[in-house]
Protein backbone atom coordinates (compact mmCIF):
# COMPACT_ATOMS: atom_id res chain seq x y z
CA UNK A 1 0.00 0.00 0.00
CA UNK A 2 2.79 2.35 1.00
CA UNK A 3 4.57 1.26 -1.95
CA UNK A 4 1.53 2.72 -3.99
CA UNK A 5 1.44 6.04 -2.49
CA UNK A 6 4.84 6.67 -3.49
CA UNK A 7 4.99 6.32 -6.88
CA UNK A 8 1.64 8.24 -6.95
CA UNK A 9 3.59 10.81 -5.12
CA UNK A 10 6.95 10.47 -7.41
CA UNK A 11 4.39 10.75 -10.65
CA UNK A 12 2.71 13.73 -9.12
CA UNK A 13 6.10 15.69 -8.71
CA UNK A 14 7.58 14.78 -11.96
CA UNK A 15 4.37 16.25 -13.26
CA UNK A 16 5.15 19.45 -11.42
CA UNK A 17 8.67 19.44 -12.31
CA UNK A 18 8.00 19.10 -16.21
CA UNK A 19 4.62 22.05 -15.83
CA UNK A 20 7.74 24.76 -14.18
CA UNK A 21 10.29 23.54 -16.60
CA UNK A 22 8.24 23.98 -19.60
CA UNK A 23 6.60 27.25 -18.37
CA UNK A 24 10.54 28.65 -17.71
CA UNK A 25 11.21 27.43 -21.60
CA UNK A 26 7.91 29.33 -22.18
CA UNK A 27 9.02 32.48 -21.05
CA UNK A 28 12.53 32.36 -22.17
CA UNK A 29 11.37 31.94 -26.50
CA UNK A 30 8.67 34.65 -25.72
CA UNK A 31 11.78 37.48 -24.19
CA UNK A 32 13.49 36.50 -27.43
CA UNK A 33 10.60 36.97 -29.55
CA UNK A 34 10.25 40.25 -28.06
CA UNK A 35 13.53 41.17 -28.61
CA UNK A 36 13.36 40.51 -32.44
CA UNK A 37 9.75 42.43 -32.85
CA UNK A 38 11.42 44.90 -31.24
CA UNK A 39 14.27 45.28 -33.92
CA UNK A 40 12.58 44.84 -36.59
CA UNK A 41 10.13 47.44 -35.42
CA UNK A 42 13.24 49.93 -34.81
CA UNK A 43 14.58 48.94 -37.99
CA UNK A 44 11.14 49.62 -39.82
CA UNK A 45 10.86 53.07 -38.07
CA UNK A 46 14.25 53.89 -39.00
CA UNK A 47 13.74 53.28 -42.96
CA UNK A 48 10.29 54.96 -42.85
CA UNK A 49 11.84 58.05 -41.38
CA UNK A 50 15.05 57.67 -44.62
CA UNK A 51 11.53 57.11 -47.15
CA UNK A 52 9.73 60.31 -45.78
CA UNK A 53 13.18 62.09 -46.01
CA UNK A 54 13.77 61.13 -49.81
CA UNK A 55 9.93 61.91 -50.75
CA UNK A 56 10.37 65.50 -49.24
CA UNK A 57 14.04 66.17 -50.74
CA UNK A 58 11.88 65.23 -54.55
CA UNK A 59 9.20 66.94 -53.86
CA UNK A 60 11.30 69.83 -53.21
CA UNK A 61 13.19 69.05 -56.63
CA UNK A 62 10.06 68.61 -58.69
CA UNK A 63 8.82 71.61 -57.25
CA UNK A 64 11.53 73.55 -57.85
CA UNK A 65 11.60 72.50 -61.68
CA UNK A 66 7.53 72.39 -61.88
CA UNK A 67 8.08 77.14 -61.08
CA UNK A 68 11.25 77.02 -63.64
CA UNK A 69 8.68 75.60 -66.18
CA UNK A 70 6.03 77.53 -65.41
CA UNK A 71 8.23 80.54 -65.90
CA UNK A 72 9.54 79.74 -68.90
CA UNK A 73 6.03 78.92 -70.03
CA UNK A 74 4.89 82.39 -68.68
CA UNK A 75 7.99 84.10 -70.40
CA UNK A 76 6.54 82.66 -73.64
CA UNK A 77 3.12 83.42 -73.31
CA UNK A 78 4.10 86.84 -73.08
CA UNK A 79 6.40 87.27 -76.19
CA UNK A 80 3.58 85.29 -77.91
CA UNK A 81 0.95 88.41 -76.70
CA UNK A 82 3.25 90.92 -77.44
CA UNK A 83 3.95 89.36 -81.39
CA UNK A 84 -0.03 89.61 -81.35
CA UNK A 85 -0.68 93.15 -80.12
CA UNK A 86 2.03 94.16 -82.66
CA UNK A 87 0.15 92.43 -85.54
CA UNK A 88 -3.09 93.68 -84.58
CA UNK A 89 -1.70 96.73 -84.57
CA UNK A 90 -0.24 96.57 -88.23
CA UNK A 91 -3.68 95.13 -89.35
CA UNK A 92 -5.43 97.93 -88.28
CA UNK A 93 -3.24 100.11 -90.04
CA UNK A 94 -3.41 98.49 -93.13
CA UNK A 95 -7.33 98.56 -92.46
CA UNK A 96 -6.98 102.40 -92.12
CA UNK A 97 -5.03 102.64 -95.56
CA UNK A 98 -7.12 100.48 -97.31
CA UNK A 99 -10.21 102.38 -96.52
CA UNK A 100 -8.57 105.24 -97.09
CA UNK A 101 -7.51 104.01 -100.51
CA UNK A 102 -11.26 103.20 -101.23
CA UNK A 103 -12.28 106.20 -100.41
CA UNK A 104 -9.91 107.67 -103.15
CA UNK A 105 -10.81 105.15 -105.81
CA UNK A 106 -14.39 106.04 -105.09
CA UNK A 107 -13.55 109.50 -105.44
CA UNK A 108 -11.47 108.66 -108.71
CA UNK A 109 -14.86 106.72 -110.05
CA UNK A 110 -16.91 109.52 -109.31
CA UNK A 111 -14.76 112.03 -111.66
CA UNK A 112 -14.55 109.34 -114.45
CA UNK A 113 -18.38 108.69 -114.29
CA UNK A 114 -18.81 112.74 -114.46
CA UNK A 115 -16.53 112.99 -117.27
CA UNK A 116 -18.20 109.87 -118.71
CA UNK A 117 -21.69 111.53 -118.57
CA UNK A 118 -20.07 115.20 -119.89
CA UNK A 119 -18.87 113.23 -123.00
CA UNK A 120 -22.19 111.89 -123.63
CA UNK A 121 -23.62 115.12 -123.70
CA UNK A 122 -21.13 116.54 -125.76
CA UNK A 123 -21.48 114.04 -128.15
CA UNK A 124 -25.37 114.13 -128.26
CA UNK A 125 -24.91 117.87 -128.82
CA UNK A 126 -22.49 117.44 -131.37
CA UNK A 127 -24.63 114.37 -133.14
CA UNK A 128 -27.53 116.90 -133.10
CA UNK A 129 -25.66 120.00 -134.45
CA UNK A 130 -24.32 117.62 -137.41
CA UNK A 131 -27.89 116.16 -138.24
CA UNK A 132 -28.98 119.51 -138.14
CA UNK A 133 -25.85 120.71 -140.56
CA UNK A 134 -26.39 117.63 -143.14
CA UNK A 135 -30.21 116.98 -142.64
CA UNK A 136 -29.76 113.52 -142.57
CA UNK A 137 -29.70 110.80 -139.39
CA UNK A 138 -27.08 108.94 -137.99
CA UNK A 139 -28.48 105.61 -138.69
CA UNK A 140 -28.70 106.96 -142.68
CA UNK A 141 -25.18 108.45 -142.72
CA UNK A 142 -23.78 105.34 -141.85
CA UNK A 143 -25.96 102.98 -143.59
CA UNK A 144 -25.14 105.23 -146.56
CA UNK A 145 -21.30 105.30 -145.61
CA UNK A 146 -21.56 101.64 -145.59
CA UNK A 147 -22.59 101.23 -148.88
CA UNK A 148 -20.41 103.55 -150.26
CA UNK A 149 -17.57 102.14 -148.93
CA UNK A 150 -18.82 98.16 -150.26
CA UNK A 151 -19.50 99.87 -153.91
CA UNK A 152 -15.52 101.05 -153.68
CA UNK A 153 -14.10 97.90 -152.29
CA UNK A 154 -16.54 95.22 -153.47
CA UNK A 155 -13.87 93.72 -155.78
CA UNK A 156 -11.06 93.99 -153.65
CA UNK A 157 -13.67 92.37 -150.88
CA UNK A 158 -14.48 89.34 -153.24
CA UNK A 159 -10.77 88.22 -154.10
CA UNK A 160 -10.26 88.21 -150.21
CA UNK A 161 -13.04 86.21 -149.65
CA UNK A 162 -12.16 83.60 -152.73
CA UNK A 163 -8.63 83.84 -151.69
CA UNK A 164 -9.15 82.74 -148.07
CA UNK A 165 -11.53 80.42 -148.84
CA UNK A 166 -9.51 78.89 -151.17
CA UNK A 167 -6.65 78.51 -148.73
CA UNK A 168 -8.43 77.40 -145.99
CA UNK A 169 -10.05 74.47 -147.85
CA UNK A 170 -6.70 73.71 -149.23
CA UNK A 171 -5.09 73.47 -146.11
CA UNK A 172 -7.70 71.36 -144.63
CA UNK A 173 -8.12 69.16 -147.91
CA UNK A 174 -4.49 68.34 -147.73
CA UNK A 175 -4.76 67.18 -143.66
CA UNK A 176 -8.02 65.36 -144.23
CA UNK A 177 -6.66 63.64 -147.47
CA UNK A 178 -3.29 62.51 -145.86
CA UNK A 179 -5.03 61.64 -142.27
CA UNK A 180 -7.60 59.24 -144.05
CA UNK A 181 -5.25 57.67 -146.57
CA UNK A 182 -3.59 56.90 -143.88
CA UNK A 183 -6.16 55.81 -141.56
CA UNK A 184 -8.22 53.28 -144.63
CA UNK A 185 -5.19 51.25 -145.93
CA UNK A 186 -4.35 50.04 -141.93
CA UNK A 187 -7.98 48.59 -142.33
CA UNK A 188 -9.08 45.19 -143.74
CA UNK A 189 -12.72 44.18 -143.10
CA UNK A 190 -15.48 43.41 -145.36
CA UNK A 191 -17.31 45.83 -146.98
CA UNK A 192 -20.23 43.42 -147.97
CA UNK A 193 -23.56 45.00 -146.52
CA UNK A 194 -25.64 42.90 -144.24
CA UNK A 195 -29.80 42.93 -144.56
CA UNK A 196 -32.15 42.23 -141.94
CA UNK A 197 -33.62 38.66 -142.73
CA UNK A 198 -37.39 38.85 -142.44
CA UNK A 199 -38.45 36.11 -145.27
CA UNK A 200 -38.41 32.77 -143.94
CA UNK A 201 -38.04 29.64 -146.51
CA UNK A 202 -39.81 26.41 -146.39
CA UNK A 203 -39.50 22.99 -148.18
CA UNK A 204 -42.78 22.71 -149.36
CA UNK A 205 -46.23 24.63 -148.65
CA UNK A 206 -47.45 21.56 -146.64
CA UNK A 207 -45.51 23.14 -143.70
CA UNK A 208 -47.36 26.13 -143.56
CA UNK A 209 -50.47 23.99 -141.99
CA UNK A 210 -48.60 22.57 -139.37
CA UNK A 211 -47.65 26.13 -138.30
CA UNK A 212 -50.45 27.45 -138.31
CA UNK A 213 -51.96 24.82 -136.57
CA UNK A 214 -55.75 22.98 -136.01
CA UNK A 215 -58.28 26.44 -136.16
CA UNK A 216 -54.80 28.54 -135.69
CA UNK A 217 -54.17 27.77 -132.15
CA UNK A 218 -50.12 27.02 -133.23
CA UNK A 219 -49.31 29.91 -134.87
CA UNK A 220 -51.41 31.97 -131.83
CA UNK A 221 -49.24 30.09 -129.38
CA UNK A 222 -46.11 30.86 -131.28
CA UNK A 223 -46.62 34.96 -131.64
CA UNK A 224 -47.55 35.09 -127.99
CA UNK A 225 -44.37 33.74 -126.95
CA UNK A 226 -42.18 35.74 -129.23
CA UNK A 227 -44.06 38.57 -129.96
CA UNK A 228 -43.63 38.32 -133.34
CA UNK A 229 -46.03 38.34 -136.29
CA UNK A 230 -46.07 35.54 -138.82
CA UNK A 231 -47.27 36.56 -141.94
CA UNK A 232 -48.24 33.96 -144.33
CA UNK A 233 -49.93 34.36 -147.76
CA UNK A 234 -50.07 32.92 -151.42
CA UNK A 235 -46.30 33.30 -152.21
CA UNK A 236 -44.92 29.64 -152.63
CA UNK A 237 -42.23 28.37 -150.29
CA UNK A 238 -41.91 31.27 -148.18
CA UNK A 239 -43.13 32.88 -144.67
CA UNK A 240 -42.24 36.22 -143.55
CA UNK A 241 -41.44 36.67 -139.90
CA UNK A 242 -42.62 40.84 -138.90
CA UNK A 243 -41.60 42.44 -135.25
CA UNK A 244 -39.94 45.64 -135.07
CA UNK A 245 -37.57 43.98 -131.94
CA UNK A 246 -34.47 42.60 -134.44
CA UNK A 247 -33.48 40.54 -131.18
CA UNK A 248 -37.23 38.98 -131.14
CA UNK A 249 -37.65 38.37 -134.42
CA UNK A 250 -33.93 36.53 -134.31
CA UNK A 251 -35.47 34.59 -131.98
CA UNK A 252 -38.52 33.65 -133.24
CA UNK A 253 -36.65 32.79 -136.65
CA UNK A 254 -34.57 30.34 -135.05
CA UNK A 255 -37.05 28.60 -132.69
CA UNK A 256 -39.25 28.41 -136.66
CA UNK A 257 -35.98 26.44 -137.89
CA UNK A 258 -35.89 23.81 -134.67
CA UNK A 259 -39.77 23.15 -135.26
CA UNK A 260 -39.61 22.13 -138.77
CA UNK A 261 -36.40 20.00 -138.03
CA UNK A 262 -38.04 18.78 -135.42
CA UNK A 263 -40.92 17.87 -136.84
CA UNK A 264 -43.15 18.07 -134.40
CA UNK A 265 -45.13 21.46 -133.97
CA UNK A 266 -47.82 21.60 -130.73
CA UNK A 267 -48.03 24.25 -128.32
CA UNK A 268 -45.86 22.22 -126.00
CA UNK A 269 -43.19 21.67 -128.83
CA UNK A 270 -43.39 25.32 -129.71
CA UNK A 271 -42.79 26.96 -125.82
CA UNK A 272 -39.80 24.02 -125.68
CA UNK A 273 -38.24 25.35 -128.75
CA UNK A 274 -38.58 28.83 -127.83
CA UNK A 275 -36.95 28.58 -125.00
CA UNK A 276 -34.22 26.68 -126.39
CA UNK A 277 -33.65 29.71 -128.84
CA UNK A 278 -34.08 32.51 -126.47
CA UNK A 279 -31.33 31.02 -124.30
CA UNK A 280 -28.77 30.60 -127.79
CA UNK A 281 -29.40 34.10 -129.00
CA UNK A 282 -28.79 35.33 -125.34
CA UNK A 283 -25.60 33.55 -125.16
CA UNK A 284 -25.10 34.49 -129.08
CA UNK A 285 -25.25 38.57 -128.05
CA UNK A 286 -23.05 37.88 -125.43
CA UNK A 287 -20.12 36.27 -126.98
CA UNK A 288 -21.01 39.39 -129.87
CA UNK A 289 -20.52 41.81 -127.37
CA UNK A 290 -17.67 40.48 -125.29
CA UNK A 291 -15.59 39.24 -128.90
CA UNK A 292 -16.07 42.90 -129.80
CA UNK A 293 -14.53 44.37 -126.91
CA UNK A 294 -11.74 41.54 -127.23
CA UNK A 295 -11.13 43.08 -130.46
CA UNK A 296 -10.66 46.23 -129.99
CA UNK A 297 -8.71 45.75 -126.96
CA UNK A 298 -11.08 46.62 -124.48
CA UNK A 299 -11.27 45.02 -121.38
CA UNK A 300 -12.97 47.11 -118.13
CA UNK A 301 -16.57 47.84 -119.34
CA UNK A 302 -19.11 46.67 -117.11
CA UNK A 303 -21.03 43.15 -118.89
CA UNK A 304 -24.44 45.37 -119.28
CA UNK A 305 -22.75 47.69 -121.75
CA UNK A 306 -21.09 44.17 -123.35
CA UNK A 307 -24.70 42.69 -123.44
CA UNK A 308 -26.36 46.03 -124.73
CA UNK A 309 -23.84 46.30 -127.27
CA UNK A 310 -23.78 42.33 -128.50
CA UNK A 311 -27.47 43.61 -129.08
CA UNK A 312 -26.59 45.24 -132.42
CA UNK A 313 -25.47 41.94 -133.68
CA UNK A 314 -28.73 41.46 -134.98
CA UNK A 315 -29.35 45.78 -135.91
CA UNK A 316 -28.81 47.24 -139.49
CA UNK A 317 -28.44 50.50 -140.37
CA UNK A 318 -29.11 50.97 -144.10
CA UNK A 319 -27.58 47.26 -144.47
CA UNK A 320 -25.08 47.67 -142.91
CA UNK A 321 -24.03 45.57 -139.14
CA UNK A 322 -24.27 47.89 -136.33
CA UNK A 323 -22.22 46.13 -134.21
CA UNK A 324 -19.75 45.65 -136.85
CA UNK A 325 -20.23 49.51 -137.88
CA UNK A 326 -19.46 50.44 -134.17
CA UNK A 327 -16.32 48.23 -134.47
CA UNK A 328 -14.98 50.21 -137.56
CA UNK A 329 -15.20 53.52 -136.23
CA UNK A 330 -13.76 52.66 -132.70
CA UNK A 331 -10.84 51.54 -135.05
CA UNK A 332 -10.28 54.44 -136.92
CA UNK A 333 -11.40 56.73 -134.36
CA UNK A 334 -8.43 55.11 -132.73
CA UNK A 335 -6.38 55.60 -135.41
CA UNK A 336 -7.08 59.38 -136.49
CA UNK A 337 -6.68 60.09 -132.68
CA UNK A 338 -3.53 58.81 -132.98
CA UNK A 339 -2.74 60.62 -136.14
CA UNK A 340 -3.66 64.14 -134.46
CA UNK A 341 -2.06 63.33 -131.22
CA UNK A 342 -5.16 63.28 -128.99
CA UNK A 343 -6.27 60.45 -126.59
CA UNK A 344 -6.79 57.24 -128.72
CA UNK A 345 -8.56 55.56 -125.44
CA UNK A 346 -10.98 57.82 -125.27
CA UNK A 347 -11.76 58.33 -128.84
CA UNK A 348 -11.71 54.36 -129.52
CA UNK A 349 -14.40 53.92 -126.75
CA UNK A 350 -16.17 56.94 -127.80
CA UNK A 351 -16.65 55.08 -131.69
CA UNK A 352 -17.24 51.72 -130.14
CA UNK A 353 -19.86 52.77 -127.91
CA UNK A 354 -21.55 56.45 -130.63
CA UNK A 355 -24.33 54.01 -131.23
CA UNK A 356 -25.12 51.71 -128.26
CA UNK A 357 -28.27 53.44 -127.78
CA UNK A 358 -29.72 51.60 -130.82
CA UNK A 359 -30.10 48.14 -129.12
CA UNK A 360 -33.16 49.96 -127.07
CA UNK A 361 -34.24 52.75 -129.24
CA UNK A 362 -37.29 50.42 -130.23
CA UNK A 363 -38.31 49.66 -126.83
CA UNK A 364 -37.62 52.96 -125.29
CA UNK A 365 -38.98 55.94 -126.07
CA UNK A 366 -36.12 58.45 -127.43
CA UNK A 367 -33.76 58.83 -129.73
CA UNK A 368 -30.71 56.38 -129.91
CA UNK A 369 -27.78 59.34 -129.05
CA UNK A 370 -30.27 60.74 -125.65
CA UNK A 371 -30.56 56.92 -124.94
CA UNK A 372 -27.14 56.18 -125.59
CA UNK A 373 -25.87 58.98 -122.78
CA UNK A 374 -28.05 58.05 -120.42
CA UNK A 375 -27.02 54.46 -120.82
CA UNK A 376 -23.34 55.02 -120.73
CA UNK A 377 -23.96 57.38 -117.53
CA UNK A 378 -25.84 54.90 -115.37
CA UNK A 379 -22.72 52.57 -115.73
CA UNK A 380 -20.19 55.06 -114.61
CA UNK A 381 -18.60 55.19 -118.06
CA UNK A 382 -15.63 58.21 -118.28
CA UNK A 383 -17.33 61.52 -119.15
CA UNK A 384 -14.98 62.28 -121.90
CA UNK A 385 -16.07 59.03 -123.88
CA UNK A 386 -19.67 60.40 -123.53
CA UNK A 387 -18.52 63.80 -124.96
CA UNK A 388 -16.52 62.37 -127.79
CA UNK A 389 -19.52 60.24 -128.24
CA UNK A 390 -22.90 62.18 -128.13
CA UNK A 391 -22.21 64.85 -131.07
CA UNK A 392 -21.59 62.30 -134.08
CA UNK A 393 -25.24 63.48 -135.55
CA UNK A 394 -24.35 67.17 -134.31
CA UNK A 395 -27.38 67.01 -132.13
CA UNK A 396 -24.64 68.01 -129.33
CA UNK A 397 -22.19 70.88 -129.46
CA UNK A 398 -18.64 69.31 -129.69
CA UNK A 399 -17.18 69.88 -126.44
CA UNK A 400 -13.61 68.15 -127.06
CA UNK A 401 -11.42 67.45 -129.91
CA UNK A 402 -12.29 63.61 -129.91
CA UNK A 403 -15.95 64.36 -130.47
CA UNK A 404 -14.78 65.41 -133.80
CA UNK A 405 -12.72 62.33 -134.58
CA UNK A 406 -15.85 60.15 -133.63
CA UNK A 407 -17.94 61.83 -135.95
CA UNK A 408 -15.55 61.77 -138.85
CA UNK A 409 -14.59 58.08 -138.03
CA UNK A 410 -18.60 57.46 -138.33
CA UNK A 411 -18.93 59.03 -141.29
CA UNK A 412 -15.82 57.20 -142.96
CA UNK A 413 -17.46 53.73 -141.79
CA UNK A 414 -20.82 54.64 -142.59
CA UNK A 415 -19.99 56.06 -146.58
CA UNK A 416 -16.73 54.07 -147.55
CA UNK A 417 -17.51 52.06 -151.02
CA UNK A 418 -20.07 49.13 -150.22
CA UNK A 419 -20.80 49.58 -146.47
CA UNK A 420 -24.39 50.55 -146.64
CA UNK A 421 -26.95 50.45 -149.40
CA UNK A 422 -30.04 52.55 -149.54
CA UNK A 423 -33.42 52.22 -151.21
CA UNK A 424 -34.59 54.02 -154.73
CA UNK A 425 -37.38 55.47 -152.72
CA UNK A 426 -34.78 57.07 -150.06
CA UNK A 427 -32.56 58.39 -152.66
CA UNK A 428 -35.12 59.77 -154.77
CA UNK A 429 -36.44 61.80 -151.94
CA UNK A 430 -33.35 62.95 -150.73
CA UNK A 431 -32.63 64.25 -154.10
CA UNK A 432 -35.89 66.07 -153.86
CA UNK A 433 -35.43 67.32 -150.49
CA UNK A 434 -32.12 68.59 -151.50
CA UNK A 435 -33.25 70.81 -154.74
CA UNK A 436 -36.52 72.36 -152.86
CA UNK A 437 -34.51 73.72 -150.10
CA UNK A 438 -32.22 75.60 -152.83
CA UNK A 439 -35.69 76.96 -154.35
CA UNK A 440 -37.00 78.34 -150.95
CA UNK A 441 -34.13 80.79 -151.31
CA UNK A 442 -34.91 83.90 -153.28
CA UNK A 443 -32.95 84.80 -155.95
CA UNK A 444 -32.04 81.05 -157.55
CA UNK A 445 -33.19 80.15 -161.01
CA UNK A 446 -31.88 76.71 -161.03
CA UNK A 447 -31.27 73.79 -159.19
CA UNK A 448 -29.97 70.18 -159.53
CA UNK A 449 -29.30 67.63 -157.38
CA UNK A 450 -26.17 65.42 -158.69
CA UNK A 451 -23.54 62.93 -158.03
CA UNK A 452 -26.02 60.99 -155.77
CA UNK A 453 -26.65 63.71 -153.64
CA UNK A 454 -23.27 64.57 -152.94
CA UNK A 455 -23.46 67.97 -154.76
CA UNK A 456 -26.25 70.65 -155.53
CA UNK A 457 -25.46 73.06 -157.98
CA UNK A 458 -27.53 76.20 -157.71
CA UNK A 459 -27.58 78.76 -160.36
CA UNK A 460 -29.23 82.14 -159.14
CA UNK A 461 -30.69 85.31 -161.10
CA UNK A 462 -27.82 87.96 -162.01
CA UNK A 463 -29.46 90.62 -161.89
CA UNK A 464 -30.97 89.59 -157.69
CA UNK A 465 -27.81 88.47 -156.83
CA UNK A 466 -24.07 89.29 -157.22
CA UNK A 467 -20.66 87.83 -156.19
CA UNK A 468 -20.93 88.77 -152.62
CA UNK A 469 -24.40 87.80 -152.27
CA UNK A 470 -23.72 84.19 -153.95
CA UNK A 471 -20.43 83.44 -151.56
CA UNK A 472 -22.97 83.99 -148.09
CA UNK A 473 -25.94 82.38 -149.84
CA UNK A 474 -23.62 79.00 -150.41
CA UNK A 475 -22.84 79.30 -147.23
CA UNK A 476 -26.97 79.98 -146.13
CA UNK A 477 -27.77 76.83 -148.44
CA UNK A 478 -25.05 74.68 -146.80
CA UNK A 479 -26.37 75.32 -142.92
CA UNK A 480 -30.20 74.74 -144.30
CA UNK A 481 -29.00 71.49 -145.36
CA UNK A 482 -27.20 70.81 -142.54
CA UNK A 483 -30.23 71.61 -139.91
CA UNK A 484 -33.38 69.92 -142.20
CA UNK A 485 -31.75 66.70 -143.60
CA UNK A 486 -29.88 63.68 -142.31
CA UNK A 487 -27.04 62.02 -144.65
CA UNK A 488 -23.91 60.42 -144.44
CA UNK A 489 -20.80 61.93 -145.49
CA UNK A 490 -20.96 65.73 -146.59
CA UNK A 491 -23.00 67.26 -149.99
CA UNK A 492 -20.76 69.99 -151.39
CA UNK A 493 -22.94 73.10 -152.55
CA UNK A 494 -22.08 75.22 -155.58
CA UNK A 495 -23.94 78.55 -156.36
CA UNK A 496 -22.99 79.80 -160.33
CA UNK A 497 -23.73 83.13 -161.33
CA UNK A 498 -23.16 83.23 -165.03
CA UNK A 499 -23.77 87.31 -166.55
CA UNK A 500 -24.18 87.61 -170.60
CA UNK A 501 -23.65 90.42 -172.59
CA UNK A 502 -25.44 90.42 -176.17
CA UNK A 503 -25.36 92.74 -179.01
CA UNK A 504 -26.11 92.10 -182.56
CA UNK A 505 -23.80 93.53 -185.77
CA UNK A 506 -25.83 94.80 -188.92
Amino acid sequence: MTSKILLILTLVLGILIGYVLRVLIVKRIIKSKEKELEEELQKAKREAKEIIVDAKNKAVLILEEAKKEEKKRFEEISKREERIFKKEEELENKLKEVENEKNKLKDELNKVLNYKKELENLKEQKTKELEKIANMKVSEAREMLIKEVESMYQNDLIEIIKRFELYRKEEIEKRSINIITTVLPRYSRSVVSEFTTTPFYLESDDIKGKIIGKEGRNIRYFENLTGVEIIIDETPGVVTLSCFDPVRREIAKLALEKLIKDGRIHPAKIEEKVKEASEEINNKIKEAGENAAYQLGILNLPPQILHLMGRLAFRTSYGQNVLTHSIETGIFARMIAEELGLDSQVALLGGFLHDIGKSVDHEIEGNHVDLGIKILQKYGIDKKVIDAMKSHHETYPYEIPEAYVVTAADVLSATRPGARSDTFENYLKRLEDLEKIAYSFEGVQKAYAISGGREIRVFVIPEKIDDVKMAFLAKDISKKIEEELKYPGEIKVVVIRETRAVEYAR
